[in-house]
């Protein structure tokens, strides 16, 4: 099977429709639900190719790739190793966001949303920025999470 666009997402979908289907995931860590061309497996044991239009952007949880009168195929996003920054003050949050930014770290921010407590950054583990975090003492946790979007290189020049 090819794949060649994303149909809708199981979201969107009324709750008795869903339950009346039979759902296979695929799933996607990181790097893979940005790949524009690839196959995948899915939990079911179904191979697939994906091919979508060079606009596409990533791949979400819940995105269908494939659907009939019986059953989805859709995707489940791979949670991510990643380190929960809480910045108690504006200082605190300069400090880290400059450090983070000197070496090209793609951030993510949230306030009370997407399961988080207060106003935080989140970027994926590495031991040098927990360091700095313990070093700078600010508040923060390791924790596997489901992203709501890609952590994406980050593309620069000086």
């Amino acid at each position: 099977m090819i794949v060649t666009k994303i149909v809708e997402n199981l979201a969107d979908l009324p709750g008795d429709v869903v339950t009346d289907l039979k759902v296979d995931y695929v799933v996607f860590d990181n790097e893979e639900r940005l790949k524009r061309v690839q196959r995948a497996r899915t939990q079911g044991g179904e191979e697939i190719a994906l091919r979508f239009p060079t606009d596409f952007r990533e791949l979400s949880a819940g995105d269908v790739l494939y659907r009939d009168d019986e059953r989805v195929i859709a995707a489940k996003i791979a949670p991510v190793d990643v380190l929960i920054i809480k910045p108690r003050t504006i200082r605190e949050m300069g400090t880290v966001a400059h450090t983070l930014g000197n070496r090209h770290l793609q951030a993510q921010f949230f306030a009370d949303d997407h399961g988080f407590e207060g106003a935080v950054m989140v970027v994926r583990y590495d031991h040098t920025v927990e360091h700095t975090l313990e070093h700078l003492g600010v508040p923060f946790e390791r924790a596997e999470r489901e992203m709501p979007a890609a952590f994406r290189h980050a593309e620069h020049s000086h």
